[in-house]
C-alpha cells in the first residue's frame, strides 16, 4: 500500500495545528472573561477575615504551616521561591518531583489565595511551554527553569543562567539588596522600589551577560514575579526576609490578599503594569547603553 500523498499529510498537519492554536486562544478568552466576573464579585462581597484566608483543613490554615524541611540531595527545586517554599513545607511533594499540573492549580490557590483563573492560566502556560498536557501530565520543579521559557535573564533574586545554570540557588546578595530597598512605611517595598530594582538588574545583567536576552513576555514575567511580593506578601519585609532567604513561610503568616475569589489576573496586572512601566532604564537609553558598553561601542569622551 502506497504512502498518502505529501500534500494530504501536510494539509492535515496544518489543520490540526490551526485547530489547536484556535482552541488555546478560545480557552484564554474564556479564562479572562471569567476572571473579569471574579474581579467584579470581589468588589461586591466582603473579604475573608484576618486569620481565615487559608481554607480550614488546608496546610497553613490559621497560620499553622507544616514543618519546614530544607531540600535534600536529589530533590528538585526551581527559580520560583513560592513553589520551593511549598515543597519545603510538604504542601507539594518534598522531592519536588512528579507534580501534576492540575493538582498544582488547587494547592497554589489554597496556599496563596490566587483566583482560580490565575491558578489555571499559569500552570497551563507552563505545560504548553514544556509541550505537555495540563490535564494529564506532570513535571519536576526544575523542569520549569528551561531557559527563556519562564525562567529569564535579569531576574530580581536569581543570577542569570549563564552565570549559574542551577536556578534553584538563592542569590543572597540580590535578595539582601531587595530587602534593603524598601521606601514605604516600616521600610516595606513599594511599586517604585521594585521598578528601580528591576531596572538596575536588567542593566547590570546586560553588561555582564554576553547572551543577555529579555523578550516582552520575560519582561512581563519579571514584573509579575516582583508584583507577587507586593500583593500576596503586601511588600512587608518582616515576612519577605524569611520567605526569600530561606524559602520558608514565616510563623502565623497568611496571604495579604483576603478577597473571597482570590487575587484575579485583572487586579494583579494593575500592579504589574505599575512596576513594569516604572522601569525608566527601558526608555531612557540606559539599557541600550549597557549593551554598547559590553561590546566596547560606547561613545568616548574627547581628551
Amino acid at each position: 500500500m502506497s504512502d498518502p500523498p505529501f500534500a494530504l499529510v501536510a494539509t492535515k498537519r496544518l489543520l490540526v495545528g490551526l485547530l489547536s492554536f484556535l482552541g488555546g486562544q478560545l480557552v484564554n478568552i474564556l479564562v479572562f472573561l471569567v476572571d473579569l466576573v471574579l474581579f467584579i464579585v470581589n468588589l461586591a462581597i466582603p473579604d475573608r477575615r484576618i486569620g481565615h484566608v487559608v481554607p480550614h483543613g488546608h496546610p497553613g490554615a490559621g497560620g499553622k504551616w507544616p514543618a519546614f524541611v530544607p531540600p535534600k540531595q536529589g530533590d528538585s527545586r526551581c527559580s520560583c521561591p513560592a513553589l520551593n517554599a511549598m515543597a519545603n513545607h510538604g504542601i507539594l511533594p518534598h522531592s519536588g518531583r512528579n507534580i501534576k499540573f492540575k493538582e498544582l492549580s488547587a494547592v497554589v490557590r489554597q496556599t496563596y489565595n490566587f483566583a482560580p483563573t490565575f491558578c489555571f492560566f499559569v500552570p497551563n502556560y507552563a505545560a504548553n511551554m514544556l509541550n505537555r498536557s495540563y490535564w494529564t501530565d506532570s513535571f519536576d520543579l526544575a523542569d520549569i527553569d528551561a531557559h527563556n521559557c519562564i525562567e529569564h535573564d535579569g531576574s530580581l533574586v536569581r543570577v542569570d543562567a549563564i552565570e549559574d545554570p542551577d536556578q534553584s540557588k538563592i542569590a543572597i546578595p540580590l535578595v539582601e539588596r531587595v530587602l534593603r530597598a524598601g521606601s514605604g512605611p516600616n521600610g516595606d517595598l513599594t511599586p517604585a522600589d521594585l521598578s528601580r530594582l528591576l531596572g538596575q538588574r536588567r542593566v547590570e545583567a546586560k553588561k555582564a551577560n554576553g547572551t543577555f536576552s529579555l523578550a516582552f513576555i520575560h519582561r512581563f514575567f519579571g514584573s509579575s514575579n516582583a508584583s507577587t511580593l507586593l500583593t500576596i506578601f503586601g511588600g512587608r519585609l518582616q515576612d519577605l526576609r524569611t520567605f526569600l532567604t530561606e524559602e520558608r513561610f514565616p510563623e502565623t503568616w497568611e496571604p495579604r490578599i483576603r478577597h473571597q475569589m482570590g487575587l484575579t489576573m485583572m487586579e494583579f496586572n494593575n500592579t504589574v503594569l505599575k512596576v513594569e512601566l516604572g522601569i525608566r532604564e527601558e526608555v531612557d537609553g540606559t539599557l541600550q547603553a549597557a549593551g554598547q558598553e559590553r561590546y566596547g561601542l560606547g561613545s568616548k569622551k574627547a581628551d
